[in-house]
């Protein structure tokens, strides 16, 4: 008998790495450095000789943690989060109660247009927020609102809904109109994961479509209305297309509306890489922390539930 050489599969171990080259330097490139130029501009400021004119009368000396003091110390940085916060305030809860009744109303039985209504709630999440915010803006503005001259023929008030608390409101009828479509798919994904089982017993014991949906659905779809909730809080602290769209169309935007606003105003038109270095990394902390925080909240009650 001739024994057949096995072959050695040469490479084999390796293999998987090399599939992750791609993406770890692709994550270093775009993800990473840019987190680490940040830091490292965030701790360093810009000295000026003299008036600043010809070569050495800039340079770019350590700072410490300056930035960052003069980041938490200063108003209209503090202003925009409580402006944020409010604007949270209105938009969380509103987008996400919409998404989870429009999942459960399409998973109900005999729905008709299933397919076509899911879409078109969905819808509004495909245009892009600077398309979405100038239609908006443009339906806000008393001389070209349709709405708006309707309710001048009928004799009823025009309200400025770019101004003082209608403003909050407009800037959060635009989230919500674009963000309720995107998690009523991640709730209504989660509620066709569910055992159609589970629902044919409830329905042996006598249960209703509203007690199903209130002690079997939403309570199964928990942990998607967590992560709904932990995107809509991020993208809440991130808001910045809105109101940069909608600021040339009214006077009661200023350009540090928003913390991002802020950052962006310091960046590139004070020309202050430095402090705005330090407040998007204040920011990105505070965000971390809000989402960090949540998220060990909500998984100790869903051990405290699983407990019981």
């Amino acid at each position: 008998m001739t024994r057949t050489p096995r072959r050695k599969a040469y490479g084999v171990k390796s293999a998987p790495y090399a599939f992750l080259v791609p993406a770890a330097v692709l994550f270093l490139l775009f993800f990473a450095l840019p987190i680490g130029y940040a830091l490292h501009l965030s701790f360093r400021r810009t000295e000026v000789k003299g008036l600043g004119l010809g070569k050495g009368a800039r340079d770019e000396i350590w700072a410490g943690l300056a930035n960052y003091t003069d980041a938490l110390s200063d108003s209209e940085l503090l202003t925009g989060a409580l402006r944020i916060l409010g604007y949270g305030a209105i938009v969380v809860p509103v987008m996400l109660g919409l998404a989870l009744l429009f999942a459960l109303l399409l998973d109900t039985d005999g729905l008709r247009l299933r397919g076509f209504t899911r879409l078109a709630i969905f819808l509004p999440y495909a245009i892009p927020g600077v398309i979405a915010a100038l239609m908006w803006g443009f339906l806000y503005l008393p001389d070209v609102s349709p709405f708006l001259y309707l309710l001048d023929a009928v004799g009823l008030p025009q309200p400025d809904l770019l101004d003082g608390g209608p403003l909050y409101l407009s800037l959060a009828n635009i989230a919500v109109w674009g963000g309720t479509g995107f998690n009523m798919i991640v709730i209504y994904t989660s509620l066709r994961a569910i055992p159609a089982e589970i629902f044919e017993a409830a329905r042996l014991d006598g249960c209703s479509q509203l007690q199903i949906a209130l002690r079997i659905k939403i309570p199964m779809v928990a942990p998607s209305l967590i992560l709904t909730f932990f995107f809509s809080i991020i993208a809440t602290l991130q808001v910045f297309s809105e109101p940069t769209t909608l600021k040339p169309l009214t006077n009661s935007l200023s350009t540090t509306w928003s913390p991002l606003m802020k950052v962006y105003q310091d960046a590139f038109v004070n020309n202050d890489i430095h402090a705005a270095a330090a407040q998007a990394v204040i920011i990105a902390v505070a965000t971390l922390a809000l989402s960090f925080g949540f998220l060990k909240a909500a998984n100790s009650r869903t051990k405290q539930g699983d407990s019981r």
